[in-house]
């Protein structure tokens, strides 16, 4: 099972467990956990995005040597240029 579908799992049964329960306590504890690991698996899909745009930018680039960074920091760039832009037309 890849680290995505096992968070999502994880997700999964933390989000049933803290309907079941009835201590409030550990539910709440049970969707923080859940929350946290939406967090997680949010920023493991970002650093995808991120890497699948650095990888385009390099190829399109002629896959020169020595600029990593720059080209990673680019695709964030861009990504987060394309995420402000949803959020502004009011798109999630």
């Amino acid at each position: 099972m890849d680290e995505q579908k096992k968070i999502e799992h994880q997700i999964e049964l933390a989000t049933r467990a803290a309907a079941l329960v009835k201590d409030e306590t550990t539910g709440h504890r049970f969707r923080s956990f859940a929350d946290e690991l939406k967090r997680k698996l949010r920023r493991m899909m970002g650093r995808g995005q991120v890497r699948a745009r650095a990888y385009e930018l390099w190829e399109q680039a002629g896959r020169p040597a020595g600029q990593d960074l720059e080209f990673w920091f680019e695709a964030e760039r861009q990504i987060e240029e394309e995420r402000e832009a949803r959020r502004g037309s009011g798109a999630s």
